[in-house]
């Protein structure tokens, strides 16, 4: 059982590492959203132990990275791989239609045709 309290406290740790990085401003923003103290959210970022009940929750309302790694531990990375390629399709559609604004900018910027009858 021990093992797998590792394994929990090492995948919380790594993508809180991944989401924030392993700076004081990381520790602080967790802090913020969790509630927690500056050494057990320390802990939580060395791998050390894993955040449990409202703590996890916290993490997961706000961070991406915990969700996934917490779905990809209890077995369900189909639907992690469909939070992330909807998340990605948004991206893409958000970079499309910035391409679009650009396209449009740049085509109303050319000088009008001469249009003979």
């Amino acid at each position: 059982m021990e093992k797998n309290l590792d394994s929990y406290a090492v995948a919380v740790a790594h993508a809180l590492q991944r989401q924030l990085g392993g700076t004081h401003q990381g520790v602080k923003t967790v802090m913020r959203w969790t509630g927690a103290s500056e050494r057990t959210v320390k802990n939580w970022f060395a791998g050390i132990s894993g955040p449990s009940g409202q703590h996890l929750l916290a993490l997961v309302h706000h961070s991406d990275e915990v969700l996934a790694a917490f779905l990809t531990l209890a077995g369900r990375q189909k639907i992690a791989a469909a939070i992330k390629l909807v998340d990605l399709r948004n991206r893409i559609a958000e970079v499309l239609e910035e391409i679009d604004l650009l396209v449009e900018n740049k085509q109303s910027q050319r000088p009008a045709p001469n249009q003979t009858a």
